[in-house]
């Protein structure tokens, strides 16, 4: 029995700087994501409607740049891309204030906005570092009706953007 302890003890002794060092190198897994009108991870944090693990993540949809993905290409986030999941809509008139609530700051290139393949509006903040709240005001242009609203921020130092999908009701 004693030379199982003194085994265990070297292990963990000896393995324990690797952990160390592991975990200092993990990237950050928290940004940003919208919370008002509720975006569809906004929704699943506060229960609105029941998701999976973005519950617990609001702000980690995060992804190469260029996609239009609600989930930002991760599996992990899947239910952000169900159309059909009971998200409550937000009615909104000819323009609509979209609010950011970030949890790690980066240097930003672009915010942009989407309807489908139409990009309704951008917002260049030329490397600038946000504050802990952004919010931009976007007219819905000739859109009218249900509308799903794809929002990205471009990250300036890195290859990633973060990604929030915003169903309204334009009229």
């Amino acid at each position: 029995m004693h030379k199982r302890r003194k085994l265990a003890t070297l292990l963990g002794a000896g393995l324990s700087p690797f952990l160390v060092l592991g975990l200092s190198v993990t990237p950050a897994g928290a940004h940003g994501w919208i919370t008002d009108p509720a975006s569809r991870q906004a929704q699943c944090a506060t229960n609105v409607v029941q998701c999976g693990e973005i519950k617990w993540e609001p702000q980690s949809v995060e992804g190469p740049k260029g996609l239009k993905d609600c989930a930002g290409g991760n599996a992990r986030f899947a239910d952000l891309r169900d159309d059909n999941k009971g998200w409550k809509v937000a009615n909104v008139g000819g323009s609509a204030t979209f609010d950011w609530k970030l949890t790690a700051r980066h240097r930003t290139t672009t915010w942009q906005y989407f309807i489908g393949n139409t990009k309704i509006a951008e917002f260049d903040d030329g490397g600038a570092t946000p504050g802990e709240y952004v919010s931009h005001n976007v007219n819905f242009q000739s859109f009218s009706g249900r509308q799903k609203v794809l929002a990205v921020w471009n990250i300036a130092d890195t290859a990633n953007a973060f990604y929030a999908c915003v169903d309204v009701n334009i009229g």
